[in-house]
């Protein structure tokens, strides 16, 4: 199925000189494809004139829409802005930079005409983080089970994925792990990846990789060990209790028939069978959140289908 409508979304820090070129690689696009875009763009409270300079531009290009946040929220509250601003069936997540080429996105597009739910691209050219970007989608296409080679690229997506997953700040990292875990279709189409002309680059340091590698590990957890949270928590509370019945008897063994009495064994089963408690009840506690947290997306889904079935039934009349 053929898709007309569609929403470029473009988060933007600090990125003034990039959008004069930006937007007329955009509008070559536009002006070349038989679909009908609108671009929205959002200023996550740059301090370099960024946002005028997009208003400047929306003067120019009727399709450009720009949107200010008053302060510095992330990238991910950026595209959820945009998001809400938009009204198509399919959006694209481009990044302001000019590292990607606004040219690719038609191939994005005819790919997810095969059927695909998220189609993302896959990097083809030399960067400064290739390595580190080679580790993290290593991990992320073995802890989630991804049949792509990256996932943080440019993507073009249904609006129903970002109405349907959970993201969390810097979790748009992740929005291909999370629409995989929803059982939405993905696939990759090659694209190219330039340097950076202007501006610099808004990840660097090595805090930026231990902050991957925590949402990395709150990423699985949502969607793997919290979807039966007793499971996990209780069956290691399990564990540990056992172990501290064995110990337990070792002591009472060693106290008893040998003679040998031990007071740190005493600590270590009073640790263990504590631990395991604790854990089972964290266990039970998660299960209840989680349940109620089930509850409300099942709400959240029932609205949204209640919505866009009366737009469609307002479009009929």
């Amino acid at each position: 199925m053929v898709q007309k409508r569609i929403t470029i979304i473009i988060p933007a820090y600090n990125e003034r000189d990039n959008l004069a070129p930006l937007m007329e690689e955009i509008h070559d696009v536009i002006q070349e494809d038989e679909r009908d875009y609108d671009v929205i763009f959002i200023d996550d409270g740059s301090t370099d004139g960024t946002f005028e300079e997009a208003i400047r531009l929306s003067e120019k290009y009727n399709h450009l829409k720009a949107i200010r946040h008053r302060m510095n929220l992330g990238k991910t509250e950026a595209i959820l802005t945009g998001f809400r601003h938009s009204d198509s069936p399919v959006v694209v997540l481009l990044d302001a930079d000019l590292q990607f080429d606004a040219h690719d996105i038609p191939l994005l597009l005819n790919e997810m005409e095969k059927g695909f739910d998220i189609v993302t691209g896959w990097k083809q050219g030399q960067y400064q983080k290739r390595f580190v970007s080679g580790v993290y989608n290593w991990f992320s296409r073995r802890l989630f089970h991804l049949p792509i080679h990256d996932q943080n690229s440019i993507k073009a997506l249904k609006s129903e994925v970002l109405e349907e997953i959970n993201l969390r700040k810097d979790w748009h990292r992740y929005i291909v792990s999370l629409a995989v875990s929803e059982g939405f279709k993905v696939s990759e189409v090659k694209v190219k990846l330039r340097s950076r002309l202007h501006g610099e680059s808004k990840y660097r340091g090595k805090g930026r990789i231990i902050i991957g590698v925590m949402d990395l590990l709150a990423v699985k957890m949502q969607i793997s060990f919290l979807r039966k949270p007793l499971l996990f928590f209780g069956t290691a509370g399990i564990v540990l209790i056992l172990l501290g019945v064995l110990v337990g008897a070792y002591g009472i063994i060693e106290r008893f028939v040998y003679q040998h009495g031990y007071r740190p064994i005493l600590y270590l089963v009073i640790l263990l069978v504590v631990s395991g408690l604790v854990l089972f009840t964290v266990g039970f506690i998660t299960e209840a959140i989680t349940a109620l947290y089930e509850r409300i997306r099942r709400l959240e889904r029932e609205v949204v289908e209640y919505g866009a079935d009366r737009s469609s039934n307002e479009d009929k009349e």
